[in-house]
């Protein structure tokens, strides 16, 4: 699999929001993503519910490229806050290639408390 292949998006975009992360405070003028970092986890995490409900609304309408935008958008904001939180999102994938083939129902209930 090629480094530039569309399955390897997750991976560079999380490099590139680690570095941003990292300079966030030297990138402020020229990163969205870095002053998202500076401002801090409210910032970020009101994004996150923004943009969970444009998501719904363009799926509600029915909207095919507006669900794909505003899933792309809700995607970002969450990849932010993986970074911030120090997650990968190869740990995400993980935890969904464990849960593959698991009846959620199922999942559900082996969950800790």
């Amino acid at each position: 699999m090629s480094l530039n292949s569309p399955e390897n998006i997750l991976a560079r975009l999380a490099d590139t929001l680690e570095k941003r992360m990292a300079n966030c405070e030297a990138e402020t003028d020229s990163s969205y993503t870095a002053k998202l970092f500076a401002k801090g986890p409210n910032t970020f995490l009101k994004k996150i519910g923004e943009e969970a409900a444009e998501l719904i609304m363009a799926c509600k309408d029915q909207s095919k490229d507006d669900v794909i935008y505003e899933a792309a958008d809700l995607w970002f904001h969450s990849l932010v806050a993986l970074t911030y939180y120090d997650i990968r999102p190869e740990q995400v994938l993980n935890e969904l290639a464990r849960r593959e083939g698991v009846s959620g129902i199922t999942e559900k209930n082996n969950r800790k408390s």
